[in-house]
């Protein structure tokens, strides 16, 4: 009976040990199933991520990064993650990258045209210089003073043309760029219209032109003295070189709830009202006064000022009866 007994047991003892190991190999197997299937889902949750990234990427080389139908943004789903934050980090730096390029490629456009428009302009007056130049070193204009003294005026002339383009046009080109910005502030408009009438009484005289300034009390305007100044006496400028001899040119003004107008009236060739919108663009010279004297920067400049002073210029004319241009300036308490 001890013998059986013992036998029992030892039979026992070796099922609870079949069944421990069973159970151990049980366990390991649903631990590895259950690593293999984090790992898969850890593998398809980035490469999911990936894709993302990947069609950011995809979307910013061909152009059409965040747009989606009817041009709407479309972004990916993401959900509020630490991958999230990765994803959109490199959207925000692609989207910098993206808005730099664009405006490098600005600027560069801006240069070419810039240099384009100074060649074109500085062609005919350095032809001149080098013509001037060429014959005064001819004898026969050598002994004659007189003569000599011509030309070299006349090269002097187009070389002070060649240098007032390109301070006009850089002056033009850093103004339309916001590289150049002038405090605005009120400041009386007396002195200011002043200081423009003297720049251009010079040329009125030489064609006796007689400059009219409307009598008025002295008021505050939003504007800065000097901008505003040459913005005028551009506006002056351009009524004396199309206006004749012996007429002449009227400023006046016009208080508004919101503006003062200021008005510069001539009685010059006029201006067809097809070329009201060219005229202040850069370069343009008017089909009837293409043959004469001139630059196209005197009014795009005076326009450009305006805009900075957060006012504007407008014209009427009829051909052959004068123009009107008027500068609207913010008042005081505008």
């Amino acid at each position: 009976m001890k013998g059986a007994a013992r036998l029992v047991m030892i039979s026992h003892a070796g099922m609870d040990g079949i069944t421990a190991e069973k159970t151990v190999i049980w366990i390991l197997a649903v631990c590895l199933v259950l690593c293999l299937a984090a790992l898969v889902v850890s593998i398809a949750y980035f490469m999911w991520q990936w894709q993302k990234m990947d069609w950011i990427l995809d979307s910013f080389q061909r152009g059409q990064f965040g747009v989606g139908e009817h041009g709407r943004p479309k972004e990916p789903d993401i959900q509020e993650t630490r991958e999230s934050r990765v994803v959109s980090q490199l959207r925000r730096i692609l989207t910098d990258a993206r808005f730099r390029e664009e405006r490098a490629m600005g600027e560069k456009d801006q240069v070419m045209e810039l240099l384009s428009d100074l060649s074109h302009q500085l062609k005919t007056p350095l032809a001149n210089i080098v013509m001037d130049t060429e014959l005064l070193q001819d004898p026969a204009i050598c002994g004659d003073a007189d003569r000599y003294r011509e030309f070299l005026q006349h090269t002097k002339s187009q070389a002070d043309k060649m240098q007032w383009l390109m301070a006009s046009l850089l002056k033009a080109s850093r103004l339309e760029n916001g590289m150049i910005r002038f405090p605005v502030g009120p400041a009386g408009i007396k002195g200011t219209i002043a200081r423009a009438v003297s720049a251009v009484f010079g040329q009125a005289a030489a064609k006796n032109i007689e400059l009219v300034v409307e009598e008025f009390e002295d008021f505050c305007l939003l504007h800065n003295p000097k901008w505003t100044a040459e913005a005028l006496s551009n506006l002056l400028e351009n009524a004396i070189k199309y206006s004749p001899e012996n007429s002449s040119i009227r400023v006046n003004f016009v208080r508004q709830d919101l503006y003062t107008r200021i008005t510069v009236t001539d009685e010059g060739i006029g201006i067809d009202e097809r070329e009201y919108s060219l005229i202040f663009k850069r370069f343009y010279r008017g089909r009837a006064v293409e043959q004469q004297e001139g630059s196209g920067l005197g009014l795009y400049l005076a326009q450009l000022i305006a805009q900075q002073e957060k006012g504007y210029i407008t014209v009427t004319s009829k051909v052959g009866q004068g123009s009107c241009f008027s500068l609207f300036l913010l008042n005081e308490n505008g």
